[in-house]
This record gives C-alpha cells, sequence and structure tokens, in this order.
C-alpha cells in the first residue's frame, strides 16, 4: 500500500508542477491566450498532453494502468465545459488504447470519459466564465465527489482493483485537485488585482475615461511615429451653474454620459480621455487639415447638444452644450505645446458665445496660422 501512497503523491506533484508552469508560460509569453477565441482548443491540448505525461509511467496492477490522469482532464472540464474536455480527451484516449491490457476499455471509461462528463455537466450550460474567473470550489469538489464515488464502486467491482488502492487514488486526485484550484485561484487573483491596479493608474475614477497621463503616453507614441493629429480640448458650457441647480450627483451622471458619448463618436485610433472637472481632451488621428479636424470636433459638439440630458431645458438657452478647441501642428510640436494652443482656441469658442468649435493650425513659432469657428 505504501508504495501506491509514493506514486501517487508523484503523480499530484507533476500535476502541481505543470499547472504551476503552464499559468505562468500563459501570463508572462503568452498573455493574450486567456482572452483569445482559440484558449479552449489550446488549453484543451495542453491539458492532453498534461494528462499522457501522467500516463506515461502507470503503475501496472494485474493488468491495470494506474495514475491520476482523471485529475486534470476533471479540472479542464469543470472550469471550461465540453470543448476543452472533449479536446483534453483526445491524446490521452489514443495512448490508452495503443497500450491495450485487459482493462483498457475501463480505463478508457473511469479515467477519460467519466471524468470529462461529470466536470462539464458541473461545469454547467449557461456557467459564462470570464478569462480570469475564480474556481467556485466547492462545487468542483462536490463534482469530484460524485465522480470518485462512481469511479472507486466500478473499480471495486470490475477491476481488481482493491478498496484500499480506490480510497488512495480518491484521497491523492482530491488534494490534485484541490491544489490545481487553488494555484489557478491564487493566480488568477493576482492577475486581477494588477490589472484592476493599473487601469486605476491610467483611468478616471468618474467617468471611466483614460485620465491625462494615458492620454499622454498614447499620444505621445502616435506623435514619435508621425501620426497626423488633433489634439481637441472640449469643456461643458455653465456647468457651475447645471451643479447649482441639479446637484452634484446630476452634474457627475453628466459628466459620466458624456464620457460615453466621446466614446461612441471615437473611431479607432483616436484617444479620448477626462482632462479634469468639467473638461475633456480628445486626439483625432489621421486628421491634417483644419477642415478634417472641424468636422469631427463639430460632429461631437452636435452629438453632446443633440443628447437628453437630465434637466437640460433649466440650462442656459435650454439645452446642454460644450465648446470645443483644437489645435493641429504643422510642424513637430511638444504635445505640451498643442494642448496649449488647443486650450487656447477653447476660450475662444467660449468668449464668442460658447457651443461652438474653433479650430487653429500651428506653425513651427507655435502661433496659430488659421481658424476655423463655428456659431451655434
Amino acid at each position: 500500500m505504501e508504495t501506491y501512497f509514493f506514486y501517487f503523491l508523484e503523480n499530484m506533484a507533476l500535476i502541481i508542477a505543470m499547472m504551476y508552469i503552464g499559468l505562468k508560460a500563459r501570463e508572462y509569453i503568452v498573455p493574450s491566450l486567456a482572452e483569445s477565441r482559440k484558449a479552449p482548443l489550446l488549453t484543451g491540448v495542453l491539458t492532453g498532453f498534461l494528462a499522457f505525461a501522467i500516463m506515461y509511467n502507470p503503475l501496472l496492477h494485474e493488468g491495470m494502468r494506474l495514475d491520476l490522469r482523471e485529475v486534470p482532464l476533471y479540472f479542464i472540464a469543470y472550469i471550461g465545459g465540453w470543448v476543452p474536455g472533449v479536446i483534453a480527451m483526445v491524446i490521452p484516449f489514443i495512448y490508452r488504447i495503443m497500450m491495450e491490457g485487459p482493462t483498457v476499455w475501463q480505463g478508457v471509461v473511469l479515467g477519460i470519459l467519466l471524468p470529462v462528463i461529470i466536470g462539464s455537466l458541473f461545469h454547467g450550460w449557461k456557467n459564462h466564465r470570464k478569462p480570469y474567473a475564480l474556481v467556485n470550489i466547492k462545487r468542483m469538489l462536490i463534482g469530484f465527489a460524485v465522480f470518485e464515488m462512481i469511479k472507486s464502486v466500478w473499480m471495486v467491482l470490475g477491476t481488481p482493483a482493491t478498496l484500499g488502492m480506490a480510497v488512495i487514488m480518491a484521497m491523492m486526485a482530491t488534494i490534485g485537485l484541490l491544489s490545481m484550484g487553488w494555484i489557478l485561484n491564487d493566480m488568477h487573483y493576482n492577475i486581477m488585482r494588477r490589472k484592476a491596479l493599473e487601469h486605476d493608474s491610467t483611468h478616471d475614477a468618474l467617468t471611466g475615461l483614460p485620465n491625462l497621463r494615458f492620454f499622454h503616453e498614447q499620444v505621445g507614441e502616435l506623435k514619435y511615429n508621425g501620426v497626423p493629429i488633433a489634439v481637441v480640448m472640449m469643456d461643458v458650457d455653465h456647468f457651475k451653474n447645471y451643479n447649482d441647480t441639479h446637484g452634484h450627483p446630476a452634474g457627475d451622471g453628466v459628466l459620466r454620459s458624456i464620457g460615453r458619448l466621446m466614446e461612441e463618436v471615437a473611431r479607432p485610433g483616436d484617444v479620448i480621455a477626462r482632462y479634469g472637472g468639467e473638461e475633456f481632451i480628445l486626439c483625432f488621428t489621421e486628421v491634417s487639415t483644419e477642415e478634417q479636424a472641424f468636422e469631427l470636433a463639430d460632429a461631437l459638439r452636435e452629438r453632446i447638444e443633440d443628447h437628453a440630458f437630465y434637466g437640460a431645458e433649466q440650462q442656459p438657452g435650454g439645452r446642454l452644450t460644450v465648446s470645443i478647441g483644437a489645435a493641429i501642428s504643422s510642424a513637430d510640436q511638444p504635445l505640451d505645446k498643442l494642448i496649449e494652443q488647443a486650450d487656447r482656441a477653447l476660450y475662444r469658442s467660449k468668449d464668442a458665445g460658447r457651443n461652438q468649435v474653433t479650430v487653429v493650425k500651428v506653425k513651427a513659432n507655435i502661433e496659430p496660422a488659421a481658424e476655423y469657428q463655428v456659431n451655434a
């Protein structure tokens, strides 16, 4: 019995080691794998290889090939469902058939088919899991207990395995499965925490938009790559009046709504961010003329003007509007200078009566060479 115990302990160590290495490889070598559509295929293949590695050097007992292949197969079916579970079966299924023996079909059914079937059933048809979701350990163990009960009874009654052997296998398999769940949860928790910290450091807490730090990084890279851009500053007109009339929670709701409207208007490659207070900043890419910048900025202005904000009818003019200023560089100007010129253009729009767009083109000496404006 001691031989069986230490053999299954080696199996468990192999499972834990390969689980840890696989998760670390996914995190640092192919971090996009978790969110890829190919994830079920790749994880299924890797799990099948792990099951094969466990089966490669089995413990032989009266023609039986004993190992803990069911642990990774059940685990992948439980966390991923039918697709990765079935894919994971392929390699161990073929290998077990090739090895033949008097209990080949019992080995296939009990060690390969059954764990995938029960694991998939406990996963649930409607149980959608995010790439870094945490495993429900209790549910996982309940499903595995059902599997082990069926398997142990079948082994004792239908194969040369003894009751003591079945108990040791079930115990070691449960420890191995529990270890896989803990490792996965620990790594996923750390990844989610790191992603949350990264998101919080580059995004505004109120609107969910990127912050000014993120804007500088992204637009600075665009300028470095020579992408023609227009920097746009936008300010909510009479926002203090809105806050005084409806309260700051309603004002926060306006800022969030404007953030969503900006995301809807933004094109692929554009960069948007909250500048601070009621001001927002944008970068329109692939824009080289004042007319292009004006059309894009004015479309955003109209989108916001037409939106049905709560209490907008109590604003001056009976609607909630924004003023916009944009700057285009005809030379390799520093980003801070472009933002400064866009801010000046914004205040020209506000001084001219608000709800307007002013676009300037900046020469090498930082002075605006041309100006376009609309009166709404």
